[in-house]
């Protein structure tokens, strides 16, 4: 079996994906099943699904692929970096998916070349495998975890970097601000300006030459006392973005240091980054077009914030 693929009956509706996968006319056992799993080459819906996902109850018209000739995963190293805090989500010769924790720059400051990064890390990990250096498709915060994808080749970074100046990939972030957003979904729409000098992003006119539209389509979540766990989908991508527009709406992140505005009694919610997360990122292959989406569920600090937000 290379690469085969199949679509979830009615009859198969609401069956564990290693029961699944064990079934006789796919991969024929139950450890057949678990090794495909454990080795990155299952896909549900064009989303890696690892050993953690084997529970998982499939819906009719799930899609399940098994790529069992898929380069690179015979042998996958889970995670990179010295604190091996850098989880893989997915890796092939093309392109490279992690989950990056709070507090890691995703590339090295013009003035800070020794700090520790996202970019190093890969870059170390490529040496390993012959490799001289990875390239940049786009960037999240410093203190923002979550998804982000390098590529690992430079005709790959250009197609992946064109589907991005496209707006094509889905870039859904979790964040929990102050207050309860009225309405509970919608659309945010602002001109931005980044300020090269004070290195923030500001609103600016729509006349101004200078500014470009940015778009966030938002929905609420869980809402606690005095503040509210959002989705946000990014239409554009301008830098520190969401951070900003939740903060022309009174809605500052829980956590914000730059993007604030009033006494300090506003920000009663103790938390030590701004309280957002790359959660998912869908985008095509740039190979073989086929569409991946990947996941990264909030990290213990944020899910600690959630439960202490319930509890007030």
């Amino acid at each position: 079996m290379g690469d085969s693929q199949w679509t979830v009956g009615a009859a198969d509706a609401g069956v564990r994906l290693d029961k699944f996968l064990a079934a006789p006319e796919r991969l024929g056992s139950r450890p057949r099943a678990v090794t495909a799993l454990d080795r990155g080459k299952v896909f549900v819906n064009g989303g890696e699904a690892d050993i953690d996902a084997a529970g998982t109850r499939l819906a009719e018209g799930d899609v399940i692929r098994v790529w069992m000739d898929r380069p690179g995963t015979a042998k996958r190293r889970p995670a990179l970096g010295a604190s091996r805090d850098l989880r893989i989500l997915y890796e092939d010769d093309a392109l490279l998916v992690l989950d990056k924790p709070a507090g890691l720059l995703v590339v090295p400051l013009e003035r800070r070349t020794d700090a520790p990064s996202v970019y190093e890390a890969i870059k170390d990990h490529l040496r390993t495998h012959g490799r001289r250096r990875p390239f940049v498709v786009h960037r999240i915060d410093r203190d923002t975890s979550g998804v982000v994808v390098f590529a690992k080749r430079a005709d790959s970074q250009a197609r992946l970097k064109d589907q991005f100046k496209r707006h094509e990939p889905a870039r859904v972030y979790r964040a929990i601000v102050y207050g309860h957003p009225h309405p509970p979904s919608g659309t945010w729409r602002d001109h931005l300006v980044w300020d090269q000098d004070a290195l923030i992003q500001k609103e600016t006119s729509p006349r101004d030459p200078r500014g470009k539209e940015a778009i966030s389509e938002y929905r609420v979540i869980e809402t606690f006392a005095g503040a509210s766990l959002l989705e946000v989908r990014l239409v554009t991508g301008k830098r520190n973005q969401i951070r900003l527009q939740a903060r022309l709406r009174g809605h500052m992140l829980v956590g914000e240091q730059r993007y604030i505005f009033g006494p300090d009694r506003l920000r009663s919610i103790a938390f030590p980054r701004q309280a957002l997360h790359a959660f998912r990122l869908s985008l095509r292959h740039p190979f073989d077009g086929r569409e991946m989406q990947f996941e990264a569920p909030m990290p213990d600090d944020l899910v600690a914030l959630v439960a202490r937000l319930r509890r007030r």
